[in-house]
């Protein structure tokens, strides 16, 4: 799965530490995702679609091979 984290968070000049904390997990979490080692569960990427203000599609799009 492709995720945009990265480049959303970077446009609100966030660290990782600093959106791990506005959406409770750990950084460690954060980078997890950024690297593609780690789907966050559907909780967790509607905490980051509210406070980013886009939709879940807009951070994360299926590869071939998940579909």
């Amino acid at each position: 799965m492709k995720n945009r984290l990265k480049v959303e968070r970077a446009i609100l000049n966030l660290t990782q530490e600093e959106l791990a904390e506005k959406i409770g997990v750990s950084r460690q979490t954060i980078n997890s995702i950024e690297t593609n080692r780690f789907v966050p569960s559907t909780v967790l990427a509607l905490k980051l679609s509210r406070l980013f203000g886009k939709s879940v599609n807009d951070f994360f799009e299926l590869e071939d091979d998940d579909k």
